[in-house]
């Protein structure tokens, strides 16, 4: 059996090192990949959608959409219901900036504007049910434990 020279050794033993180094780095950097996508860490980017998800017209606005398909700014303020024109358009121009939503304005007299939801949009509308679904369901719940509280702050 021939026996590793000098030079064999060393070449393994750098080749090793090389090795963890790489498979540290590669853990260091898996760690700050997994803090940068961490939600509920102060820093995460993640938060800017969840900051917009959850900001009060935004869910209403896509279900719009999605129900409506392509609407107009009139038609959307109709479905979503108590929004004010201010509040509507700071929400779209929000929305649109995001890329979650479409705005396509039409050289008519009067000028026309039409909304509809982007692809990224549409990717938004599974949790967007979910949420959905599980508000429609828990409401009763959810009132009662209100009217619990309310009960108890008022004794």
């Amino acid at each position: 059996m021939p026996q590793p020279n000098a030079h064999s050794a060393a070449a393994a033993a750098t080749d090793s090192a090389a090795t963890a180094a790489a498979a540290t780095a590669a853990s260091t950097s898996a760690s700050a990949s997994e803090e940068a996508r961490d939600v509920l860490a102060p820093d995460c980017p993640s938060r800017v959608v969840f900051e917009r998800i959850g900001e009060r017209w935004t869910m209403f606005v896509l279900l719009a959409l999605e129900r409506g398909g392509t609407l107009r700014f009139g038609e959307l303020r109709e479905r979503v219901g108590r929004v004010t024109p201010k509040v509507l358009t700071e929400t779209l121009r929000a929305l649109e900036a995001d890329g979650l939503i479409v705005r396509r304005a039409f050289r008519d007299s009067p000028p026309r504007v039409e909304y509809s939801l982007t692809e990224l949009g549409i990717s938004l509308l599974d949790p967007i049910r979910a949420m959905r679904e599980w508000a429609e369901a828990h409401v009763p719940e959810v009132l009662a434990a209100r009217d619990r509280a309310a009960d108890t702050e008022h004794e």
